[in-house]
């Protein structure tokens, strides 16, 4: 098995222009608009907050922003019937900070992390270039079409099962694990290609604790690469992840590190991902991420001239 992956340089095509995977390992920023994410819920849930924090993101050098109007945390509501969160809601949350940053910042890349179809292209409308969907075309049948008709990028997650469920399932091993991930994620492609979406509008996600128990996360960063053979580039988010946490128990008194104390195991796990694929990294701290990913690039370039 190899140590080191081999990223494939290959472009991504969003809803009005192109940005470059593989050669430089790229930062998405994260800005949670919600009173109840796990990391920061209600810091930036006033939109000028918002649109303040996603600017500096970018002064700290995240090159796509990745906006959320509903927590995924697990146990809450999201994917279901009826979730806490109704679409109105999600939007009035979303817009007002979408388009604060791009009246700052037109040359911004927005990405939002949505599964509802009318709240994608709400903000598809209004200038975003990305729909980051949790579920993978799998909680709402008629996203896929909106981000067809938009011509956007898409990023299709794996998850397993819903946030509800996460606590109760079983544990996988390392095989049955990459094997489900990658039946998700192909199943995914199937289902945005039928919907008319290009292969290189695609990015694909593992979806780190998802779904997945604290162990297998580790199981699965260290074949991610294999995903690879999807065809399209990987996404990896792994920034405070309950996961982290558990692994540094030991150094925290025997409980679970708090979000607040895992910035330094983040960084650990994002290097850990890109020299096993990820093209794109996403994150809350941006500048230790940016710096640590030109690390990581400098290891994979070395390597690769050997």
């Amino acid at each position: 098995m190899r140590s080191i992956a081999t990223r494939r340089v290959t472009t991504w095509q969003l809803r009005s222009r192109t940005l470059e995977l593989g050669r430089r390992t790229l930062v998405m920023g994260i800005v949670n608009i919600t009173p109840d994410s796990f990391s920061d819920g209600g810091a930036f849930l006033d939109p000028e907050a918002g649109i303040a924090h996603a600017l500096q993101l970018l002064e700290e050098g995240a090159d796509i922003l990745d906006l959320g109007g509903e927590s995924t945390r697990p146990g809450s509501q999201a994917g279901a019937d009826s979730p806490l969160v109704s679409t109105e809601e999600e939007q009035a949350r979303l817009l007002p900070v979408l388009e604060g940053i791009l009246k700052a910042r037109p040359d911004a890349v927005v990405s939002v992390d949505t599964y509802k179809a009318a709240t994608a292209r709400a903000v598809l409308r209004a200038g975003a270039e990305i729909v980051n969907d949790v579920s993978g075309f799998a909680w709402d049948a008629e996203i896929a079409a909106v981000c067809a008709e938009f011509r956007a990028g898409v990023v299709l997650m794996h998850t397993r099962g819903r946030p509800e469920e996460w606590r109760t399932q079983t544990t996988l091993g390392p095989e049955e694990l990459l094997a489900t991930v990658q039946a998700g994620l192909a199943g995914s492609l199937t289902a945005a290609f039928a919907a008319g979406i290009l292969p290189e509008a695609v990015v694909l996600d593992p979806g780190y604790a998802f779904g997945k128990r604290f162990e297998e996360n580790y199981a699965l960063l260290v074949r991610q690469e294999e995903l690879l053979a999807l065809g399209r580039p990987l996404l990896v988010g792994v920034s405070r992840k309950s996961f982290l946490g558990r692994t540094l128990a030991s150094l925290h008194g025997g409980v679970d590190a708090p979000v607040d104390a895992r910035d330094t195991a983040s960084v650990a796990a994002l290097v850990a991902s890109i020299l096993h694929g990820a093209s794109i990294v996403r994150v809350h701290a941006v500048r230790p991420a940016v710096e640590a990913a030109r690390i990581a690039d400098a290891v994979l370039e070395s390597a690769h001239e050997l």
